[in-house]
């Protein structure tokens, strides 16, 4: 490597020193007992690379990567222990979890994946040493990961050392563009080194992913070889890097058994809920709604797909299903319900009513909201759940079929999709400004069952399918606002007859619930268009 510079004088930590009192001064204050240490994350992008032992770092420096000085920094020794089940279901997930010394991050590290980003980026939540014993994890970690592990215990799995040499990439304007260490790892047996090797990370700082792929492409050209798996994953072997107990399904075929088809559709959903469920627990926006989506869409299926199924197995993976999305449920329609009246409060013209109504709207959401939450996260740490989930994923890795299931997915999945359509169809006929808020929430229900069959069509039919599935989705959204103006009226009624309620928040809540019926009657007043458009799809779609 060139242009290599000495590395710059490192920041010094001064010791507070205590100056005595002197006679007659107060006794200085008494400190309070610490809180625990909060969790942070960090989104990490990471690249490795795989070098031999004898690898030459090539020349960084140059216009084509952008780095006008590379600076060296002090080498670094760090002892790392991994933390996995015996069968390495967080590696198996692209996981981590690990005790590290040494360096300026010494701590406890959870490494999540980050959904649709590159195989390189990381969520790493982070805590200190002190969090946990050296032999068991902090809770605070191991509660994110409680829908992969499902109560199995975590032990030490890994120990490895790292003989770590880290510069720093800099651009002509000064800017870390991104740090590179190289890593000389010792897995370690005891005190025995059982194995040993070497590997690049380049971690971006100020970069692009654009501007890393430049430094990459120097780094390959040298004999660099691209890594994706961790550091433990490499030194666990095959094992570590197997797929998890829920697996990637592979694509099904219109000409395929309806077996594959709904085997696969069972596990992408069973996914889904398990990855939500890590992303729930981070309390990360939209994770309830699609943790909650995904347990629907299985009951659907199973409801759907029944003649295919084995009706007691399915049944009772349903009623499991059920009680989850239930758990759910409340979480999900007061973020709905606190969005919706928040934004609503802004068309209250007077600024006094306005937000004297926001506050009383928000912290009585607000208070519900975290009622709600924690009483989902008790039910969703309880054995019950955790007996659920054992059960969904069993069920999904071997599903129960009938003898029809062995019949191609082009003869028999549309056939049993267009009978939620035929409900839909019926009962979406029957509704007017007339009819009753519950009939047009029964109609919704139905709706989404018709649009979740769909949708499990399309990666079977693909385009075929498409189209229904879009126009349905219009269906629901459309029913999903009449709904929620519903909720929104009922629960303002609520509010105006609390005690004690002053002028302005009357005057403002007479305003909201006007805005709520102008809603449910222009959802009303939309339906039969976007209604003609899905009855349109459907008589177009090659599947009828």
């Amino acid at each position: 490597m060139t242009d290599v510079e000495a590395p710059s004088e490192l920041p010094v930590e001064v010791d507070q020193v205590l100056i005595p009192a002197e006679d007659g001064d107060p006794p200085p204050p008494q400190p309070d007992v610490p809180a625990p240490p909060a969790a942070t994350t960090e989104r990490e992008i990471e690249r490795k690379l795989r070098v031999p032992a004898l690898f030459t770092m090539p020349p960084i420096v140059g216009e084509n990567t952008g780095v006008s000085r590379v600076v060296a920094r002090p080498p670094i020794v760090l002892s790392a222990t991994y933390f996995d089940t015996d069968d390495l279901r967080l590696a198996r997930w692209g996981i981590t979890l690990r005790r590290r010394e040494g360096g300026g991050d010494a701590g406890w590290h959870l490494k999540l994946p980050v959904a649709g980003g590159h195989s390189g980026d990381r969520d790493e939540v982070q805590l200190p040493l002190s969090a946990g014993e050296p032999i068991s994890p902090p809770r605070e970690l191991t509660h994110l990961v409680t829908a992969l592990v499902r109560g199995v215990s975590l032990r030490p799995v890994a120990a490895l050392r790292t003989e770590r040499t880290p510069f720093l990439l800099r651009s002509p304007d000064d800017r870390l563009l991104a740090e590179l260490v190289d890593d000389v790892v010792s897995v370690l047996d005891g005190e025995r080194v059982a194995g040993r090797f070497r590997e690049i990370e380049v971690e971006a700082r100020d970069a692009t992913a654009a501007d890393l792929d430049t430094i990459l492409a120097v780094l390959q050209a040298a004999g660099a070889e691209p890594g994706t798996t961790s550091k433990a994953a490499h030194a666990l072997g095959p094992r570590a890097t197997a797929p998890p107990d829920v697996p990637v399904p592979s694509a099904p075929t219109p000409r395929g058994p309806s077996s594959v088809a709904v085997h696969a559709h069972l596990l992408t959903q069973t996914r889904r809920l398990l990855l939500n469920d890590v992303r729930m627990r981070r309390d990360l926006p939209d994770a309830v709604h699609q943790m909650r989506v995904a347990a629907r869409r299985l009951r659907s299926s199973l409801r759907t797909f029944r003649p295919l199924l084995n009706r007691d197995w399915a049944d009772s993976l349903r009623d499991d299903l059920g009680w989850v999305a239930e758990e759910l449920g409340l979480i999900r329609d007061t973020e709905v319900l606190l969005k919706r009246l928040v934004a609503h409060c802004d068309q209250i013209p007077d600024p006094t009513s306005r937000e004297a109504t926001r506050s009383l709207v928000t912290d009585t959401l607000t208070k519900a909201l975290d009622s709600s939450r924690e009483s989902a996260l008790t039910a969703l740490g309880s054995p019950r759940y955790l007996a659920v989930l054992e059960h969904l994923v069993t069920s999904a890795r071997e599903p129960r079929f009938t003898e029809i299931a062995t019949r191609s997915a082009r003869k028999v999945l549309p056939e049993l999709s267009w009978k939620a359509w035929s409900q839909l169809r019926d009962e979406a006929s029957g509704l007017d400004h007339d009819v009753a808020a519950e009939q047009w929430h029964r109609t919704r229900i139905t709706a989404k069952r018709a649009r979740y069959a769909a949708e499990a069509l399309e990666p079977v039919f693909g385009s075929e399918a498409t189209l229904l599935a879009t126009s349905l989705e219009d269906v629901t959204e459309l029913l999903g606002e009449h709904q929620d103006s519903s909720v929104a009226r009922d629960l303002i009624v609520d509010l105006a007859h609390q005690p004690g309620l002053g002028g302005p928040e009357g005057w403002g809540l007479g305003l909201l619930h006007g805005i709520e019926v102008q809603c449910e009657r222009d959802a009303r007043d939309r339906f039969p268009s976007v209604w003609e458009r899905a009855m349109q799809a459907h008589q177009r779609s090659p599947l009828r």
